[in-house]
């Protein structure tokens, strides 16, 4: 969900369910306020379920990166030597 379509106060959502479900099917998520405040989003079963959907596990995500080759070197330099 990228960002909220529309705006409804708690009483017009109740007022206009049908409306309010056709808009989300529509348009996308629509957000419901009580007394002037956020209170819910109303969002299409899709979405619903890709938000519960169960994330991919670290180890899975690195595996399926592409495999890239980086020439990496390391410095013979043994640093500055210091009086203690």
């Amino acid at each position: 969900m990228s960002s909220v379509d529309k705006t409804w106060s708690l009483q017009d959502a109740k007022a206009r369910f049908s409306e309010l479900v056709n808009c989300t099917l529509s348009e996308g998520a629509q957000l419901v306020t009580r007394h002037g405040r956020p209170a819910v989003v109303v969002l299409p079963v899709s979405e619903y379920e890709r938000l519960r959907a169960p994330a991919q596990r670290l180890s899975e995500f690195l595996l399926a990166a592409p495999r890239v080759e980086l020439p990496i070197e390391r410095s013979r330099d043994a640093g500055r030597s210091i009086d203690l």
